[in-house]
C-alpha cells in the first residue's frame, strides 16, 4: 500500500513538473550551477593531488635527503637575523657516507654540475638547457628512477670513473632521434661519454623538465665541473619502512658528528623526508577544496531560495486542488509528502545535471593543465548530499504550508 502511494506521489510530481516545465528547468539550472561550481573545482583539486602524488612518489617512498637548508629567519633579541647554513661539501658528504652504517640503508651522493650544458652527437648539438648531475651507483635507485632502455651505473663504473652516462627520455626525441641511443657517443664540454641507459619519461615538475638530464659518474663530474662551493646532496633509502624514523634520527646524529656540532647548537643542515614536500603541497590544496565548498555553498544557497520560491508558488496555484484532495479524505501527511517528493525530484535533477557539467568542466581544465584526471567520487557524493539537503531545506516549508491548508478555504480559492 505504501509503495503504491509512493509511486502515485512520484507520478503526480512528474505531472506537476511537466505542467510548469520552463519554470522547473530554470530552477534545475540554478541548482546545477552551484553543484557544477562545487564538482568542477573539486575535480580539478583531485586531479592536482593525484598528479602531485604521482610525481613525488618517484622520489622513493622510504627515502630522505641531507642537504643545505634554504635561508631562514629566526628571532634573536626581538629582531630578525638571516641565518645561512653552510653548503654540504664533498669531504662532509663522503665522511657521512663512511660513518653512516644503519641497517637496511643505502646512501648515495650527488650534485648538480650545471643546468645549462650543451650536448653534442656527431654534427648535431642541443640548446644549452640540459642539466648534468654527478651521481653514484645508488642515485637512481634512491631517486626512484628507472631506465626504459639500457642499464643503471654499476659500482665498477663509479669506482673506475668510467666515461659513461644515462640520459633523459627527451634525448630519444631530439639529439638521438631515429637511432638506438645505447652505446652512442655524446660530448659534454669536450669529454666523450658512452650512453649506457635512457631514463623513463618523467615530464615536468613545477616547470623543471625532468627529461633533459644527463647523469654521469660523480668523480668525472667533479673533474669536468670545478665551480667553487659545490653543494652536495646525500640521499638515504631505508629498506624497511618501519625503520625510517630510527634511520632518520641516526642520520641526523651522524651528520652532527661530521659537522662537529656541540649538543647545545642547532642543526646547520637539513634532513628532508621525501614525503615532506608532497604533504606540504597537499596541505595547500585543502584550501582550494575549502574555497570550492564556499563557492558552492553560496551558489547553492541561492538555488535553495529559488527552489523554495517555486514550491510556494506551486502550493498557491494548486490550492483548490489541495482542497479537493482533502475533501476526498487525503491526510495532511499525504499532501505534505506529495509536495516534498516533488521538491526532492527537482533538487536531484539539478544535482545530476550539475555533476555531469562539473565533471566535464573539471576534466577539461585538468586536461588543459596536464593533470592526471581521476573520477572524483568524493565530489560526486558531496554533490548528491548537498542537492538532497537543499531539497529538504527548500521543500519543508511549502510542504507544511500545503498540509495545513483549511479544506473549506482551499475549495473557495480562485
Amino acid at each position: 500500500m505504501m509503495l503504491k502511494l509512493f509511486k502515485e506521489n512520484i507520478r503526480i510530481a512528474f505531472g506537476s513538473i511537466r505542467t510548469q516545465l520552463l519554470r522547473t528547468v530554470l530552477t534545475v539550472m540554478i541548482i546545477a550551477i552551484g553543484i557544477t561550481a562545487l564538482v568542477s573545482i573539486l575535480t580539478v583539486v583531485s586531479a592536482l593531488e593525484n598528479t602531485i602524488s604521482t610525481d613525488f612518489a618517484s622520489m622513493g617512498a622510504n627515502t630522505f635527503n641531507i642537504k643545505q637548508y634554504e635561508n631562514t629567519t629566526r628571532n634573536r633579541g626581538g629582531s630578525e637575523r638571516e641565518i645561512i647554513n653552510p653548503i654540504i661539501s664533498y669531504p662532509e658528504a663522503v665522511s657521512f657516507k663512511n660513518k653512516y652504517s644503519y641497517p637496511f640503508t643505502e646512501t648515495s651522493l650527488s650534485f648538480t654540475a650545471t643546468s645549462g650544458a650543451e650536448v653534442k652527437f656527431e654534427a648535431t648539438k642541443t640548446d644549452p638547457e640540459n642539466t648534468v648531475l654527478g651521481v653514484d651507483e645508488f642515485f637512481m635507485t634512491n631517486s626512484g628512477l628507472e631506465t626504459s632502455a639500457g642499464r643503471n651505473f654499476t659500482q665498477f663504473d663509479i669506482d673506475n670513473n668510467a666515461y659513461v652516462c644515462v640520459v633523459g627520455s627527451d634525448f630519444e626525441k631530439g639529439l638521438l632521434k631515429d637511432v638506438n641511443p645505447i652505446d652512442k657517443i655524446i660530448s659534454i664540454r669536450g669529454a666523450r661519454f658512452r650512453v649506457i641507459g635512457v631514463l623513463k619519461e618523467k615530464g615536468s615538475t613545477f616547470g623543471n623538465n625532468q627529461d633533459l638530464r644527463v647523469l654521469i659518474p660523480i668523480q668525472v663530474a667533479r673533474s669536468l665541473f670545478t665551480a667553487p662551493n659545490i653543494n652536495y646532496t646525500v640521499s638515504v633509502m631505508v629498506g624497511k619502512k618501519e625503520l625510517l624514523e630510527q634511520a632518520l634520527d641516526n642520520a641526523n646524529s651522524t651528520m652532527r658528528r661530521v659537522r662537529k656540532l656541540s649538543p647545545i647548537k642547532d642543526n646547520n643542515f637539513g634532513v628532508v623526508r621525501s614525503d615532506d614536500l608532497i604533504n606540504r603541497i597537499l596541505g595547500i590544496t585543502q584550501y582550494l577544496g575549502l574555497a570550492s565548498w564556499l563557492i558552492g555553498v553560496i551558489t547553492v544557497l541561492g538555488s535553495s531560495i529559488a527552489l523554495m520560491n517555486i514550491m510556494i508558488v506551486s502550493v498557491t496555484e494548486r490550492t483548490r486542488e489541495i482542497g479537493v484532495r482533502k475533501a476526498l479524505g487525503a491526510k495532511k501527511t499525504t499532501i505534505a509528502i506529495q509536495f516534498f517528493i516533488e521538491t526532492l525530484l527537482i533538487g536531484q535533477l539539478g544535482g545530476l545535471v550539475g555533476i555531469i557539467f562539473g565533471i566535464l568542466i573539471g576534466f577539461g581544465i585538468a586536461t588543459a593543465l596536464d593533470f592526471a584526471f581521476v573520477i572524483p567520487w568524493g565530489a560526486i557524493m558531496a554533490a548528491f548530499i548537498t542537492s538532497f539537503i537543499v531539497a529538504i531545506a527548500s521543500g519543508l516549508y511549502p510542504a507544511i504550508k500545503a498540509a495545513v491548508l483549511d479544506p473549506i478555504e482551499a475549495l473557495r480559492y480562485e
